[in-house]
């Protein structure tokens, strides 16, 4: 399990959240159902390569003062025009009780109905999944190699290859082969008289 550092925040003003971000960190609640929420302040490059190297769904174990806590990040805000995380929130975790998260949807393979000229459409980027914390899966992985066009794949075309299972309705679609794009002949509707044109000048 992957280490993060925190600092216990006890000012809440704007100015000294600008001046946590202007450090290169960003403000943070860290709550659990038998925790006292606390908020804190901790490297956002460190947190962003952390989730990149490890996924959306990392268990994280965060160190605040003398206190250490199994925790994954519940949520958080982007600044949409710097592109830049200013804020997280992070759940307390018990590693031996299940939790329900979207795990991401990762196509492989390429198919046999796009080697035939058709287009592969994805319908479904997350599956919901019930597993204890340290059974997530990064991704789901759904093989489209034998595809075919006008087929699909849906949730209950795929199987659990960990420990855990997936709580998505069944019926919906992952993927599916379109067929491909017939050119359409231009026709106004008309048939037109062979012979000189009715209106000739000169």
């Amino acid at each position: 399990m992957t280490t993060l550092q925190a600092q216990e925040r006890t000012e809440f003003t704007s100015s000294a959240k600008r001046r946590i971000r202007e450090q290169g960190q960003i403000p943070a609640v860290v709550y659990g159902k038998e925790a006292e929420s606390k908020s804190v302040s901790l490297d956002a490059g460190e947190l962003l390569k952390k989730l990149r190297d490890e996924g959306r769904n990392a268990i994280l174990q965060l160190h605040v003062g003398d206190a250490s806590h199994p925790v994954m990040l519940s949520d958080y805000q982007m600044d949409p025009i710097r592109n830049q995380l200013v804020h997280a929130d992070f759940q307390i975790v018990d590693m031996q009780s299940e939790v329900e998260v979207e795990v991401p949807v990762n196509l492989i393979g390429t198919s046999q109905g796009v080697k035939d000229g058709g287009v592969l459409q994805q319908s479904l980027h997350q599956i919901l999944v019930k597993a204890k914390p340290g059974d997530i899966p990064q991704t789901i992985d759904v093989d489209v190699s034998n595809l075919g066009v006008n087929e699909v794949i849906s949730v209950k075309d795929i199987s659990s290859s960990g420990n855990y299972s997936l709580v998505q309705d069944e019926e919906q679609v992952i993927a599916s082969i379109l067929p491909p794009q017939q050119e359409k002949e231009i026709d106004s509707g008309e048939e037109q008289e062979p012979g000189e044109p009715t209106n000739q000048e000169g």
